[in-house]
């Protein structure tokens, strides 16, 4: 039996099955979640809330449409990730001066600091994942994922972007 690297060391798994794209991806993005959920667990958070802060930091305050649209997070299950950060006053909802019947969702000073742990957070997590490759393929690998999942996500229909769901 080969036991090529990155087979995880399973040499009773076949050979077509070891280097099948598909598979690999699968067990790398479970990993990847694994790592992903322990380091935002250790400060009482998840992807949900990363992508949240990190949409409303770079595009600034957003209706909760826009934001949905931005994280790729389901409208309804972003109320509740909405009401988690404004509880902990990581964020404040307040009516849309144009349209008081949608509210507007602005990250806080103190979101901006918890946002930054978590992205300390994610880094760590980034970096165990992606141990066993140097730099440049790092950078090559993120580049062919982002090609791979551009080709097959649809573009989002209010922002004309792709929606995201975490790190």
């Amino acid at each position: 039996m080969n036991t090529d690297e990155g087979s995880g060391g399973d040499a009773m798994v076949p050979e077509r099955l070891r280097k099948l794209p598909s598979r690999l991806l699968a067990q790398a993005s479970t990993h990847a979640q694994r790592l992903v959920t322990e380091g935002l667990n250790g400060a009482d958070a998840h992807k949900w809330h990363y992508a949240v802060l990190v949409a409303l930091e770079e595009y600034g305050p957003a209706s909760q449409a826009a934001l949905s649209d931005r994280t790729g997070i389901h409208r309804s299950d972003l109320v509740a990730v909405i009401n988690e950060l404004a509880e902990r006053d990581l964020v404040e909802r307040a009516p849309d001066p144009a349209d008081r019947r949608r509210n507007v969702v602005t990250i806080t000073p103190p979101g901006r600091r918890w946002l930054r742990k978590l992205e300390q957070l994610l880094d760590a997590a980034q970096e165990e994942l992606l141990s066993p490759l140097s730099t440049q393929e790092r950078e090559q690998l993120t580049h062919l994922l982002g090609r791979v999942v551009a080709h097959h996500t649809p573009v989002g229909p209010r922002t004309g972007h792709a929606g995201t769901d975490g790190r």
